[in-house]
C-alpha cells in the first residue's frame, strides 16, 4: 500500500488540529464559541482557509458532534466491560454512565443533546436523539435494550393503547430499530418489537433524557440535596413500571 503523500498527511494533521481546537473552544467557552473565525484565530490562519476542510460552520459542528458521540459511546462501552451478561444490569449501567458523562461534560452535552436547531447549528443533526440509531451512542443504548427485550418479558402496552396519531412515526422507527438489532448479531425475535414495545422504548428514553437534562441545567423544581438518590429512584421506578427484573 502506498504511503500517504506529504500533502495528505499535512491535510489530515490540519483537520485534526481544527477539530481539537473546536473541542477546546467548546469545553472552555461553550457551543456558541465554536466559530470558524475563532478557530482560525487560534490556529493562526485565515478563516477562508478553513473552507478547504469544512464547507460551513454547520459542517464543522456536525463533525464535532459525531466526535463527541463516539467518545461517549466508548466511555459507556468501557463501563460494561467485565459486567455479567445481563442486559438489564448493563442497560442501567449505561443509564448511570450517561448521567455521569453529562454532568462532567456539560458543554459537550449541550452541543449534542440540548442545542435547539438553528442555535448551535442549523443542520438537521444538531440535536442527537435515539432516531440517530446508526451512531455509536444510539447503537450501544439500543443494542443493550434489545438484549433486555430478547431475554425478559416486559409489561409493554398493547398496540391499541398506543395513540393512533403516533403509530406511523413509531412504525418507521420500529423498522430502523430492528435493522440495528439484526446487524448487531443479536438473536432478537422480531415479533417482540411491536408498536407497544417501540412506544415503551421511546418513553423510557424520554424519562431518562428529561431527568438528566433537568439535572445538568439545574432545573429541578425543588432543591435536591442528594441527586444520586433521586436518579436511582427514577431508574427503579422505570424498572418496576415495565416489569423489569434487575438482579
Amino acid at each position: 500500500m502506498d504511503k500517504p503523500s506529504r500533502r495528505s498527511r499535512e491535510r489530515a494533521a490540519t483537520d485534526h488540529d481544527i477539530r481539537q481546537t473546536a473541542r477546546t473552544l467548546l469545553v472552555e467557552q461553550g457551543p456558541e464559541a465554536v466559530t470558524l473565525r475563532a478557530i482560525a484565530r487560534e490556529l493562526g490562519i485565515t478563516a477562508p482557509a478553513l473552507y478547504r476542510y469544512y464547507g460551513s460552520r454547520d459542517d464543522l459542528i456536525e463533525h464535532l458532534r459525531l466526535d463527541v458521540c463516539a467518545d461517549l459511546a466508548a466511555e459507556l462501552a468501557e463501563d460494561i466491560v467485565g459486567m455479567p451478561d445481563d442486559g438489564a444490569l448493563q442497560l442501567f449501567a449505561i443509564c448511570k454512565g450517561f448521567r455521569r458523562w453529562a454532568l462532567t461534560h456539560t458543554k459537550e452535552f449541550t452541543l449534542v443533546f440540548a442545542s435547539p436547531t438553528g442555535e448551535v447549528g442549523s443542520a438537521a443533526g444538531s440535536v442527537t436523539t435515539l432516531s440517530r440509531v446508526d451512531e455509536p451512542f444510539g447503537r450501544i443504548f439500543l443494542i443493550t435494550a434489545g438484549q433486555v427485550l430478547a431475554t425478559q418479558t416486559l409489561a409493554t402496552p398493547p398496540e391499541e393503547q398506543v395513540p393512533s396519531e403516533l403509530r406511523d412515526d413509531l412504525a418507521a422507527f420500529q423498522g430502523e430499530l430492528l435493522a440495528v438489532l439484526t446487524e448487531s448479531g443479536l438473536a432478537f425475535p422480531a415479533e417482540k418489537l411491536d408498536l407497544g414495545t417501540t412506544y415503551l422504548m421511546i418513553q423510557f428514553w424520554a424519562r431518562l433524557y428529561g431527568h438528566v437534562t433537568l439535572e445538568v441545567f439545574g432545573n429541578y423544581p425543588i432543591p435536591v440535596s442528594k441527586p444520586d438518590v433521586l436518579f436511582d429512584a427514577m431508574l427503579a421506578d422505570l424498572a418496576r413500571e415495565i416489569g423489569l427484573q434487575v438482579t
